[in-house]
């Protein structure tokens, strides 16, 4: 039976996040913050993030997440979004992101009907689940397919291993070469 459509799943995330960033900063639905350039995505970050356009892809990011996961919450993103806070030489820790960046990109997803509130968090809308589907079928389109499962099964059939014995060993009388310099060296086992 042939598939209907493209959804989110089927795509890869990272060229789908790029996609729904460019979308986001296009169609303005998402509004970068005056404040977006000198603020630190956690308190264990020493710098504010090096990309002008990180809070779209925060956007994207997030919106995926929802989409995936469902219900939930602005807590959940402070640990998916946090990292390792190094503060002195004693142990490591785990650091949460900070939670206003991550409420203030849900209320404006709330905002362009992306997500709404549910019982425990934040679900997907049948609007934002579409606009969504629609950006996914676009990175299918755009992205290359890299090999086929019949092309990777035909490529393995054909490949006979001739220069080595059942050990994975050379074979003594071979020459085997190093580097690039067309120099060739016998294989001696000692034996």
């Amino acid at each position: 039976m042939p598939r209907k459509g493209t959804t989110v799943k089927d795509v890869p995330a990272v060229p789908f996040i790029q996609k729904l960033s460019e979308h986001f900063k296009k169609s303005q639905k998402i509004v970068q913050p005056e404040w977006s350039d000198i603020v630190k995505t956690a308190p264990h970050k020493q710098l504010c993030p090096s990309d002008e356009d990180w809070y779209f892809v925060r956007a994207a990011s997030i919106a995926r997440r929802v989409y995936i996961r469902g219900n939930v919450g602005v807590g959940a993103f402070s640990k998916v979004y946090g990292g390792r806070s190094a503060k002195g030489p004693g142990r490591k820790h785990f650091g949460r992101a900070t939670r206003g960046i991550n409420r203030n990109i849900l209320v404006q997803l709330e905002r362009a009907k992306i997500v709404k509130k549910g019982a425990k968090g934040r679900r997907i809308t049948r609007d934002g689940q579409r606009e969504l589907d629609t950006i996914a079928a676009q990175v299918e389109f755009d992205t290359p397919k890299l090999f086929s499962v019949a092309a990777a099964v035909e490529e393995v059939e054909e490949e006979e291993p001739e220069d080595f014995d059942d050990q994975g060993q050379f074979f003594e009388e071979d020459d085997v070469e190093f580097g690039g310099d067309d120099v060739e060296a016998e294989v001696d086992f000692g034996d």
